[in-house]
Formats: structure tokens, C-alpha cells, sequence
């Protein structure tokens, strides 16, 4: 499977039609189905569905498509990274990251950093632990940010000095807003709307304990702000972290700490025998230094 097919694939996929990604491409419309027939041959599947207006991904096109973009992804960061490794220290530093008050230290080291190095650019992909950890496996991020436990056999990683605490958010009028803190008891066949990676952490299924069974999930989310819209509109009660949704002034959420307390312990984490760019390799030094020095 050539790379240069893969991108008339993706051209196909984008525009919907032979015709408008040959004109994209610069290529007859025959030169570019003939491309397109010999990769369905070499795969032994039927990628497209041709009618009579547009054309359609089938499911293997479609997963074809998903790896396609990762692949094509992956090599332009490659190339970039090779086109700038020389004395000067230019390029592009990726870091995967979830909703936390954590992410602090990522932009203290940014900014450090970027003092020393103008010429380095920082990105910050959102999303939840399973997002991250399949963009690492993937080597379409440098680092990602994330809580729990870490695969010790797949990723080096090192603890920052941050912690969130777990809690409800909810409506101000809700009558569980009067206590200062929620407890195990006060949520059963309450609706709750959880992150999908909640019950990976110990702590929290220690706190549910047996009555995780009686627990009525109403919903989930992979970044809290659309929890919290969910809360506002009365669909349930958000568990997540503090800090990250506005409980003040006009607001009519608030936001308590479950009893007993839970904080979650977050980790920078990278591949085990990754390749880093000059970018990258300084900003796990200035990391390291940053953390050491307890800023």
C-alpha cells in the first residue's frame, strides 16, 4: 500500500466524488479510479459504495479512512520533526490532556520554555485518558496528562505536583446543594452523569463500593463542559473535577466535594524507548527541573 494512494483515498473520501478529487488532485478521472480499483484489489475490499450523486465509505473504507488520517498524521510530523533537527531548537512539542486544574504546570513549562526557545510551539489536545493513551500508541503526541494508575511495561512517567478533587456539580435550587459535601448514600438512584473513564480509578469504585450496582447513570462525557450542560438542563448530576466549571456569580450550578474526600493524582506520561524531537527533549528537561524545584 503506497502513501501517495492513501492520500488520493483520503481525497476521494473528503470530497465525495471521482471527479472533484481528480480536479483536487490534478489527475484524469480514469488514472484516479484505476488507483482507487487496484487498492480495493491489493486490501480484498470493497471500499467505496458509487451512486449516482456522491460516493460513500463502506465500514472497511471507513476504518481505512480513520488510519489513513493517522498515518498521514504521524509522517508529516516526522517530516517535520527531521527537516528542523539541527543546532536550533525549532519545532512542535503535542500533549494530550484532559479537563484539570493539572494542565497549570504544562503552561508554566510552555511558557519557561518558550522564553529560552521562541521558535517552539506548544499544542494541547483535549481528551479523556482512552484518547490520549491511543494517541501516544500511535505517536501522534509527545506526552499526555493523565490520572490513575500507569501502564508501567508500556510508559515512563512522572508524577505532578497537583491535585483534584472529585465532587458533584448540580443545580443551586437542588436540595442536595445545602450540604457541604455528598456522600456515597446521598447519589444512589440519583441520575448521574459520569466521565467514561471513572471507574477506572480505584478510589472512586472504592467510594460507590457494592452499591455501584444501585447506581442510576442517566449519562457520561469525555470532557466536563458537556457535562455540565447536561446539568443545566436537568438531565442529572455531574461527577468530575473542581475547578473547571465557572460556580460563581450568575451561574446556577455549584459545585461539593464528595465525603470521604477523593483526590486524584495526576502523571505525565510518554512512550517507553520514544524518539523525542529537540523541542520535545527540552521540555521534558525543563519539566523535570520545573517539578524538582517545586514551582
Amino acid at each position: 500500500m503506497e502513501f501517495r494512494v492513501l492520500g488520493y483515498f483520503l481525497a476521494v473520501a473528503r470530497e465525495e466524488s471521482i471527479s472533484g478529487a481528480a480536479e483536487f488532485l490534478h489527475l484524469s478521472q480514469p488514472t484516479l479510479s484505476r488507483q482507487l480499483k487496484d487498492l480495493e484489489d491489493e486490501l480484498g475490499k470493497q471500499l467505496f459504495i458509487r451512486g449516482n450523486r456522491k460516493i460513500t465509505l463502506t465500514e472497511e473504507g471507513m476504518l481505512l479512512r480513520k488510519r489513513a488520517e493517522e498515518i498521514t498524521q504521524l509522517v508529516r510530523k516526522t517530516e517535520d520533526e527531521i527537516s528542523t533537527f539541527d543546532d536550533m531548537i525549532v519545532g512542535d512539542v503535542t500533549i494530550g490532556a484532559g479537563e484539570t486544574d493539572s494542565n497549570r504546570i504544562l503552561a508554566k513549562v510552555a511558557k519557561s520554555l518558550q522564553q529560552e526557545y521562541p521558535l517552539v510551539h506548544f499544542h494541547i489536545i483535549s481528551g479523556d485518558r482512552v484518547t490520549i493513551t491511543e494517541a501516544l500508541d500511535h505517536g501522534l503526541i509527545d506526552f499526555g496528562l493523565v490520572f490513575g494508575n500507569i501502564d508501567q511495561t508500556k510508559y515512563h512517567f512522572m508524577p505532578v505536583p497537583y491535585q483534584d478533587t472529585w465532587g458533584i456539580l448540580m443545580r443551586r435550587e437542588d436540595p442536595l446543594a445545602a450540604k457541604e459535601s455528598i456522600t456515597a448514600e446521598d447519589l444512589i438512584d440519583k441520575p448521574l452523569i459520569i466521565s467514561r473513564q471513572a471507574f477506572q480509578n480505584e478510589e472512586f469504585k472504592n467510594f460507590f463500593g457494592c452499591k455501584q450496582e444501585q447506581l442510576h447513570i442517566a449519562a457520561t462525557y469525555n470532557l466536563l463542559f458537556n457535562g455540565a450542560l447536561m446539568v443545566d438542563e436537568g438531565i442529572g448530576y455531574a461527577i468530575g473535577f473542581d475547578k473547571l466549571i465557572n460556580v460563581s456569580g450568575d451561574s446556577h450550578l455549584c459545585f461539593r466535594p464528595l465525603k470521604p474526600n477523593i483526590k486524584a493524582s495526576m502523571s505525565i506520561v510518554w512512550k517507553k524507548y520514544q524518539v523525542f524531537s529537540k523541542p520535545a527533549q527540552k521540555f521534558l528537561k525543563k519539566l523535570k527541573q520545573t517539578i524538582s524545584e517545586g514551582i
